[in-house]
């Protein structure tokens, strides 16, 4: 059976408000961390390198904030695909406390793209069929 992609991060000084939670934008840092961190670690694709030529840039984003989480806690990121096509990913996030309470979840559509020379033109690419099977280990249908 797949399993989700998962890290952990610690909530630091720089995530949070004056209330002392996490500021709202600084947990789509952390998605789009840890989706870093996923192409990179697990799928051979840094984003360094893949930006050279190449994006995998959010075309839509679904999120619920279920709970607030506050400075020192560590939280537990999960990301899995729900739904992979020919160039796009939906995939599911989940953002744990440290008695794994949800604090964040929801979807996120990632879409591969070819960026022209000048870089003036941007394209949906094809996954190879490569990365279809790096990215399949992690597919999970609910």
């Amino acid at each position: 059976m797949n399993q989700p992609y998962i890290k952990q991060e610690k909530i630091r000084f720089q995530h949070i408000d004056y209330a002392g939670i996490v500021f709202y934008p600084r947990f789509l840092e952390m998605l789009n961390g840890i989706v870093e961190d996923w192409f990179e670690e697990e799928l051979g694709r840094p984003f360094s390198k893949m930006h050279e030529t190449n994006g995998i840039p959010t075309v839509d984003l679904k999120v619920q904030f279920k709970k607030a989480a506050r400075l020192g806690e560590t939280l537990t990121k999960k990301l899995w695909v729900k739904k992979m096509g020919d160039s796009s990913l939906l995939c599911g996030f989940k953002f744990e406390d440290e008695n794994g309470k949800t604090c964040l979840e929801g979807e996120v559509t990632l879409v591969n793209v070819k960026i022209a020379e000048d870089r003036h033109t941007i394209s949906a690419e094809t996954f190879s069929e490569e990365m279809k099977q790096k990215i399949a280990k992690f597919v999970i249908e609910f």
